[in-house]
C-alpha cells in the first residue's frame, strides 16, 4: 500500500498516527467510515477501532476533517488538500522562525534548479493575482 511511505515523516501538527490516518484519507480521495480507515491502517501496527475513533474525532474536533453522516456511521474527508497542508506547515514555520528573511534565504538556499524554477513560477502567479491582472 502507497502508505507505507508515511512512516518516519513527519508533518508540523500531527503524530504518528495522525499523519498515517491524514494520508489514508488523501489516498483514498472519497468519504471514509472509521472501520474503512482502521482496515485500512493495520499495515501501521495493530490498533483498537476505539484508538482510531478517537485520533478521527481529535482531527476532526481540530478542524482538519470534515464528516457527514451516512446511516448510522459518518464518513470523514480531509479539510485541506495535503498541498493546503503542507503550505499552512510551511506558513506557520516561518512565522515562528523569528527572522523570516533569514528563514526564506536558508529555504531558497536548500533548493534545487527545478525548485527554483517553480517558486519564481508561483511568485509571478500570485504577484499577477494580486496586482488584478
Amino acid at each position: 500500500m502507497a502508505l507505507r511511505r508515511w512512516e518516519g515523516r513527519e508533518v508540523q501538527g500531527f503524530g504518528d498516527l495522525e499523519a498515517a490516518l491524514m494520508e489514508l484519507l488523501w489516498e483514498r480521495g472519497e468519504p471514509t467510515t472509521v472501520r474503512e480507515t482502521l482496515d485500512g491502517l493495520q499495515w501501521h501496527r495493530e490498533l483498537a477501532y476505539t484508538t482510531v475513533l478517537t485520533v478521527i474525532d481529535n482531527l476532526y474536533r481540530k478542524g482538519w476533517l470534515h464528516r457527514e453522516l451516512d446511516g448510522r456511521a459518518y464518513r470523514y474527508t480531509p479539510a485541506l488538500t495535503r498541498e493546503q497542508c503542507v503550505a499552512r506547515a510551511m506558513h506557520n514555520a516561518l512565522v515562528d522562525s523569528g527572522d523570516r528573511i533569514e528563514a526564506l534565504t536558508h529555504f531558497v538556499g536548500q533548493m534545487s534548479l527545478d525548485e527554483a524554477v517553480a517558486l519564481r513560477a508561483a511568485l509571478r502567479t500570485y504577484e499577477r493575482r494580486i496586482a488584478g491582472r
